[in-house]
């Protein structure tokens, strides 16, 4: 398996690229509020010149729909920054079907809309005579919407997922997603469906295609999906701290599932991500800070002259700007390395403590 570095920018990523592809839950919201200094942060890449693109694999809402949301929030956009993975499952299925085709949705609006942008007719039933399925979670979802899926798969007519997401999160907690759904009429038919949402790269083409990006950043929370997705389409990607990935997470993570660049939030787009240096094995240095692996535990500290090459800034002061970042890349650094000389995990000790701190203390 190749083994993943973190990348290196010596300009802020607003310079680096001109299109940020951003996930929503747990990047810059969670529920119906946003994640705190999310708006702020995006107002501030914005006016660097970086376009935002808002990048969701949930298909329920049109993207009007999911625009009206985030404006609700603060934040500039308009209804075509938005890209969902309806829509690329849309394309997908107008590349196998005629125009004016009819095309069974197991799903609600977002699908629908998508499909009439490629002159595609949403029906409800086999009776109706689609020559296709797609499927996207919505809450209507129930037994009669899936069991016609189900009789409609069966018959062989090609099949297309918005996404596999076996989770959705809701303010109530953890509920059940469209991979979930998607499931249902896999075991009950015995067929695999076509895949749109990301880690797949339908959803990140589409992305590229409606932004116009030449340069883009995917932006997320989510290893197995935004991080994946992003390495599998040979994008760089940011990985976020503010949503389902934790820092036990990322240090456990492998192969594609490895951001080029980490942030404890929005942040990260505004400021630049120095070389991290080894220090030996299982250890890291980065902009003035330290981080070891001693007997399967993470330590961080300040660097002290030995620590790492000559050229390294172990004087850099310990509160200068990015000094958040510069840490939480040497902790990563290092437990990458941790685990890839075959370490089983690594604890992380008072590291996420020291982490939090940095991040929140004013530059």
């Amino acid at each position: 398996m190749t083994r993943r570095r973190l990348a290196i920018s010596a300009e802020p990523l607003t310079a680096r690229h001109d299109v940020a592809l951003l996930d929503l839950d747990g990047v810059v919201y969670r529920g119906p509020d946003p994640i705190a200094g999310a708006v702020d942060h995006l107002a501030a890449a914005g006016a660097a010149g970086m376009q935002l693109g808002f990048v969701t694999n949930n298909a329920s809402r049109p993207p009007r729909e999911v625009a009206e949301h985030l404006r609700g929030l603060g934040i500039d956009l308009r209804d075509h920054d938005v890209v969902t993975s309806a829509q690329a499952a849309a394309r997908l299925v107008a590349a196998e079907v005629p125009a004016g085709s009819q095309v069974l949705v197991i799903g609600g609006p977002g699908l629908v809309e998508a499909l009439a942008e490629h002159d595609l007719l949403a029906c409800s039933s086999l009776d109706d005579g689609p020559a296709a399925v797609v499927q996207g979670f919505h809450r209507s979802v129930g037994w009669e919407m899936l069991a016609e899926g189900a009789y409609a798969v069966a018959t062989g007519l090609p099949w297309v997922a918005s996404n596999l997401d076996r989770t959705v999160p809701t303010p109530r907690g953890i509920a059940p997603g469209n991979g979930t759904l998607v499931a249902v009429i896999q075991a009950a038919t015995g067929v695999a469906p076509v895949v749109a949402g990301k880690p797949e790269p339908a959803l990140v083409r589409e992305s590229v295609l409606r932004t116009g990006a030449d340069r883009p950043l995917m932006v997320g929370d989510r290893l197995d999906t935004d991080i994946s997705g992003a390495s599998r389409y040979s994008m760089p990607s940011l990985l976020v701290l503010t949503g389902v990935t934790s820092l036990p997470d990322l240090l456990a993570a492998e192969g594609d599932e490895r951001p080029d660049f980490v942030a404890a939030d929005l942040a990260g787009l505004l400021t630049r991500h120095p070389e991290v240096m080894s220090a030996g094995s299982a250890a890291a240095t980065c902009c003035g800070w330290t981080a070891r692996v001693d007997d399967g535990q993470l330590r961080l500290r300040p660097s002290v002259p030995g620590d790492s090459p000559d050229d390294e800034p172990v004087n850099a002061p310990v509160d200068a700007p990015g000094a958040g970042v510069a840490a939480l890349r040497a902790v990563v650094a290092a437990g990458w390395a941790a685990r890839d000389s075959g370490a089983a995990e690594v604890g992380l000790g008072s590291v996420a403590q020291q982490l939090d701190e940095l991040a929140s203390a004013p530059p």
